[in-house]
């Protein structure tokens, strides 16, 4: 890694943006996605990130999650300048430290979830025994170790995005970015899934999601609201909705459990 290494400013510091824009060319029109944006995440936090279409909430994980660069600014990740990192650093980064969660599950319909889960450690030199260890405990920690060699048409939604989870925490990462992680999922699995982040988040694993659903955004520790580029709210919530005491008030959804 051969990107300018900083000092952070306070202990536990896992993100330190500072004024970052990010501006788009489309043809001779130039759309001002990010407008100075500024925050500091600890290690540990569990953030909400929030906003309508076209507040800005997008870019910015996109720029967190180095899928994209700021036009202007700073954005340190663990000490690391990322904006003078090359492609191929930006890669590193992707693979090592940070886990993507997506709302479309991402999983390919010929690959069973142990053989999902282990994909991203197939760009470490691992012995296959060793590969397959570390997928199965992921999928353990996310309550599928029965599961291992299920299939995607075997698995309800809520499981899919179990498996794309499990998938995510196998490098073991310093960050979990999910892009609206309940979008495609009915309200009682919504609520299981942001129960697993709230328990992986217990044991020190630092989570952005993407939501536009309030209720959702009510598991987070802290909640951010984006509108027209910039920050508009940033405020921390001292009683997080709790998961398992929110599904002891909802109906059973039958299917969940089917195979």
């Amino acid at each position: 890694m051969t990107g300018e290494v900083l000092q952070s400013g306070k202990n536990g510091q896992l993100i330190s943006v500072e004024h970052v824009t990010k501006t788009y060319q489309l043809g001779e029109v130039d759309v001002h996605a990010l407008r100075g944006v500024t925050l500091d995440i600890q290690r540990g936090e569990f953030v909400a990130i929030m906003g309508a279409s076209g507040s800005g909430k997008s870019t910015f994980m996109n720029i967190l999650g180095c899928l994209d660069k700021p036009t202007k600014g700073q954005y340190v990740l663990e000490g690391i300048n990322v904006g003078t990192l090359s492609r191929d650093e930006l890669a590193h980064i992707r693979n090592r430290k940070i886990g993507f969660v997506f709302q479309g599950f991402n999983l390919l319909s010929r690959t069973s979830a142990i053989e999902t889960v282990e994909l991203p450690l197939l760009y470490c030199e691992m012995p296959n025994k060793a590969r397959v260890q570390k997928a199965i405990e992921a999928l353990e920690q996310v309550g599928l170790g029965d599961r291992a060699h299920h299939y995607p048409n075997q698995l309800s939604g809520g499981q899919q995005q179990r498996v794309a989870i499990a998938r995510a925490l196998v490098n073991s990462p310093s960050i979990l970015l999910a892009d609206e992680p309940t979008g495609n999922l009915d309200s009682r699995t919504s609520v299981e899934v942001m129960g697993i982040f709230q328990q992986l988040n217990s044991h020190g694993i630092t989570i952005l999601i993407v939501t536009h659903e309030p209720d959702i955004a009510q598991f987070a520790k802290r909640q951010i609201v984006f509108r027209d580029g910039k920050i508009r709210s940033d405020k921390s919530t001292p009683h997080p909705r709790n998961a398992s005491e929110a599904l002891k008030e909802m109906p059973v959804v039958d299917d969940e459990e089917e195979s």
